[in-house]
């Protein structure tokens, strides 16, 4: 491979005088934007253990009234990137989040894409473009950009989602913002009620819908049992997984980010091909190993942990009788509408 001339081999009065005119020279930097054969993310493989975590997250409900925070997170933060930018990797941004009882985090819309997987709890909710969405364990609930939503709690235990954004690429494109609002008034209607049979679409006068979210949450009930039927009726299938979609159309739920669900067999060990999107890893039930290249993390229950692209990710089941769920995120749709989706051996 052809050696680039270093940046210190100009002399200093030509850097000083490019700099004077912002300018900079593409050739010492070249190698670094474009390096060869495959990306060099910044991202690196990290686990999130929630029984380390979760006393610090509620520490802080302690620490922080909600009507001082708003909403009340702790980032999962990857190293890689440097933890004061709050980046699980180069699209995505997680954090858990911790609502208690009588609660309500105030009405706000945003232009970063959210998504919410219940973590524990009961008794919360989240109120999205008027629709009271419930909030179980397992549960998938949109806030797709531009819609409002707030969250309120009349249960009597706390309850804890992990948030999963696509604030770092919105914040780059520097078209990152937010509006407060007044507290919403609730709809009639449901979209998982509306949506609850695969291949049915509600058509009244052979019309689909106009809404581009008509679904906004994904109970953990009805995606367990798609896992669980579909384990069932293809015995010989080595990826047990669903993808959560539009209804309406069959497309990612959203714009940036993809959101699936996987199921292992007792004692299975599954390899995942190598992707260029980056990838989230979040325990729902059961126990895993998550090997990601030369590094291995045991998950326990609402555990989680990324993988960069392109790099080895093997999952393993730590039971030989019972199933693990997992929940996976990834850059997938991003990739695809810019053209560098890619698989490799």
């Amino acid at each position: 491979m052809l050696e680039l001339a270093r940046l210190e081999d100009l002399p200093a009065d030509y850097r000083a005088a490019l700099g004077t005119q912002n300018l900079v020279p593409l050739w010492p930097n070249l190698r670094g934007v474009l390096p060869p054969g495959q990306p060099r993310p910044k991202t690196l493989p990290t686990h999130w253990s929630y029984e380390s975590l979760k006393p610090l997250l509620l520490a802080a409900g302690e620490l922080t009234p909600i009507e001082k925070a708003e909403r009340r997170v702790l980032v999962l933060a990857n190293p890689g990137h440097g933890l004061e930018n709050m980046q699980a990797s180069a699209a995505m941004y997680l954090g858990m989040q911790l609502l208690l009882p009588g609660e309500w985090a105030p009405a706000h819309r945003h232009t970063p894409n959210a998504v919410r997987m219940i973590v524990e709890g009961t008794g919360a909710y989240t109120t999205v473009d008027g629709e009271r969405c419930a909030m179980e364990r397992g549960d998938l609930i949109l806030t797709p950009t531009g819609l409002w939503h707030e969250h309120a709690h009349d249960g009597a235990e706390p309850v804890v989602w992990l948030d999963v954004l696509d604030l770092p690429l919105v914040y780059y494109l520097e078209a990152s913002y937010h509006e407060d609002g007044p507290r919403q008034a609730v709809r009639p209607g449901a979209g998982e009620r509306r949506y609850a049979r695969g291949g049915l679409l509600p058509a009244p006068l052979f019309e689909r819908g106009t809404r581009a979210y008509p679904m906004l949450r994904y109970p953990w009930r009805e995606a367990r049992a798609a896992l669980e039927q579909l384990a069932a009726a293809e015995p010989g299938l080595d990826a047990v997984q669903i993808e959560y979609v539009n209804p309406e159309n069959g497309a990612h739920v959203q714009n940036i980010l993809g959101f699936y669900a996987l199921m292992l067999r007792p004692g299975q060990t599954l390899s995942l091909p190598r992707r260029s999107p980056a990838a989230v890893f979040h325990l729902i039930e059961g126990s895993a190993t998550v090997s990601v290249d030369a590094q291995q993390f045991k998950l326990a229950p609402a555990d989680t942990c990324c993988a960069p692209g392109f790099s080895r990710v093997t999952l393993a089941n730590a039971s030989a009788d019972q199933p693990a769920f997992i929940f996976i995120a990834d850059e997938g749709p991003l990739h695809e509408k810019l053209g560098l989706i890619e698989t490799r051996n």
